[in-house]
């Protein structure tokens, strides 16, 4: 069996391809900024857009004083994902208090837009909007077991809500049996 432990040695930098290529100061990309002086750093202001005129509530991060000066209007914080959401917008970008419930929120908005979806008397094509044809083709076996997982849990689901409503058959009074002779 052959060592093929690495060792530590000095290795000829002239004979491995690209190296040292930015040294030369005429082909250094960065060359013109290591070199800026005070009178080239006003190349680095800027006028603010103007505002963007809200006429939609826009949720913005606590470390900000104000919006953006641009910002999407699509779709506006609405029923319960947009409650998620603005709780969410309560805390810091840098806590799970903040990116967890976005992630939630996600999830209740696409249960939200199915039930839209029915109201207006639409029947979504899940299949083609979450990408099942593709995944059928290249990842059979995760979709299948991710459809067996759904399905495990809805039927548990509909069965723990069902057996609520049983109990109050079952509390009605029954009248005692008579003995018979």
């Amino acid at each position: 069996m052959e060592n093929t432990a690495i060792e530590n040695t000095v290795q000829d930098t002239s004979q491995i391809k690209g190296w040292g290529v930015d040294s030369d100061t005429e082909n250094d990309p960065t060359y013109p900024m290591k070199h800026r002086n005070n009178g080239e750093h006003a190349g680095y202001s800027w006028e603010r857009p103007p505002q963007q005129q809200t006429d939609v509530e826009i949720l913005h991060s606590n470390e900000r004083p104000n919006v953006s000066a641009v910002f999407g209007t699509s779709t506006p914080p609405a029923g319960l994902s947009g409650m998620i959401r603005r709780y969410a917008f309560k805390y810091s970008e840098s806590s799970y208090g903040h990116w967890l419930p976005l992630m939630l929120a996600d999830r209740v908005g696409v249960v939200e837009g199915y039930l839209e979806d029915f109201s207006r008397g639409h029947v979504p094509n899940v299949f083609a909007e979450r990408g099942w044809k593709a995944e059928w083709k290249h990842n059979r076996t995760s979709l299948v077991k991710r459809v067996l997982v759904g399905a495990v849990v809805a039927t548990a689901a509909v069965a723990y809500l069902r057996s609520g409503s049983d109990d109050s058959s079952a509390k009605k009074e029954r009248r005692p049996r008579r003995a018979r002779r």
